[in-house]
């Protein structure tokens, strides 16, 4: 018995639409659907994980945060990079990914108050 694919498995594949703002063979980033601020982006890895700590090959890791920064520097000349890890974290979706956060006019925690 299989698990059940997660929701960013089926915006991969299509089965649910998405705002899709990158892809490549690797990775796919879309636009947060309940975002947190101006610009809220997730970065997802086509490669399944369940939280960021399952990831133990170096160069995985750094792929995965060089593609968070160019897509965020493809969006705004200021961002922030966040990642969620499991259900104390603050992790709802099971599948590992980075959120971009940017597009506030005086920062974070004027604009949101999201804080550091």
């Amino acid at each position: 018995m299989t698990a059940s694919p997660t929701l960013f498995e089926r915006i991969i594949t299509r089965e649910i639409p998405s705002q899709i703002v990158f892809e490549d063979e690797h990775y796919i980033a879309i636009r947060d659907i309940a975002p947190k601020a101006p610009i809220h982006l997730l970065v997802i890895p086509k490669k399944v994980s369940a939280r960021v700590d399952e990831i133990t090959d170096a160069a995985e890791m750094g792929e995965l945060w060089l593609t968070a920064t160019r897509v965020a520097r493809q969006h705004a000349q200021d961002y922030r990079l966040v990642v969620n890890c499991g259900p104390g974290g603050g992790q709802m979706v099971f599948h590992t990914h980075v959120h971009i956060l940017a597009g506030w006019k005086n920062g974070p925690d004027n604009d949101t108050g999201l804080g550091q």
